[in-house]
């Protein structure tokens, strides 16, 4: 098993300059929630295995030792709280530009996946933790499907998940890809960091949608509703439209995205 070192391939300034490695944790998210006061922006915890890793919504999250790309990297923006739920979209478009990067194509589906051949191979986790004074601290936690086989996928997650391995049906460089996760994010960051100023995700969730122009099953709460998806607007908000005829602009929060029959099964 090749260990993380990403130094012949990192080129941003602040993001990963500083890595936490640890071989077996329990959550990266837990990990740089605990160092984020003391932490530097930018600071990378990464683990060759979790093993509490969560998703959206609580859910478990696979990651097996060794096998693929898990952390989490402390941020501090400056920009308004309800602003801060965009970095999602960030992660997700760096994710997708690193894999383009590495010849590989890839789509989003909104607000923090990446999925391929309608499989996910990439899970996005945002968090965000209060200080006095109306201060806080972002974490954003990336896992990605790099090198996994059959045989680490369960049999619930057969048939919505996959990997970078099983796509290319070879080994993907882990330090490579990590490194050019952490350069795009850097890329993407800075302008929002500074001004607020998301468009450039944006246009990439747009463009790389797995979403816009399918019919979908909208789940939030303990209810379900059935919708075309119209858009992406420039806030970030996913733009459906009902079989009622009304619109509504659904943020990320706790509300999944789902294909008629299955994960992504009409996309």
């Amino acid at each position: 098993m090749k260990k993380i070192d990403i130094r012949d391939y990192l080129t941003a300034n602040f993001i990963g300059r500083s890595i936490e490695y640890h071989e077996t944790i329990t959550s990266t998210n837990i990990r740089a929630k605990e160092i984020a006061r003391e932490a530097d922006e930018g600071t990378v915890v990464i683990a060759e295995e979790q093993t509490m890793g969560k998703g959206r919504l609580g859910r478990n999250w696979t990651s097996p030792k060794g096998k693929g790309l898990w952390f989490s990297i402390v941020l501090k923006p400056k920009v308004k709280v309800e602003e801060a739920t965009k970095i999602t979209l960030i992660g997700a478009a760096a994710v997708y530009k690193a894999l383009k990067d590495m010849g590989i194509e890839s789509y989003i589906k909104w607000p923090n996946d990446i999925v391929i051949d309608g499989k996910k191979v990439c899970g996005i986790l945002t968090e965000m933790i209060f200080r006095d004074k109306g201060s806080y601290f972002v974490i954003i936690g990336i896992g990605i499907n790099v090198n996994l086989d059959e045989e680490d996928f369960n049999e619930d997650l057969k048939n919505k998940a996959t990997s970078l391995k099983l796509v290319r049906r070879s080994e993907v460089d882990r330090n490579k890809l990590f490194a050019y996760v952490l350069n795009n994010f850097e890329i993407l960051y800075i302008p929002f960091k500074e001004k607020g100023d998301i468009r450039e995700a944006i246009e990439i969730s747009r463009e790389r949608s797995i979403l816009i122009g399918k019919e979908v099953r909208i789940i939030g709460g303990n209810r379900e509703k059935t919708a075309r998806v119209l858009d992406i607007d420039n806030e970030g908000q996913l733009i459906v439209k009902y079989r009622d005829g009304k619109t509504e602009a659904l943020f990320s929060g706790e509300v999944s995205i789902r294909g008629m029959e299955g994960y992504m099964d009409n996309c």
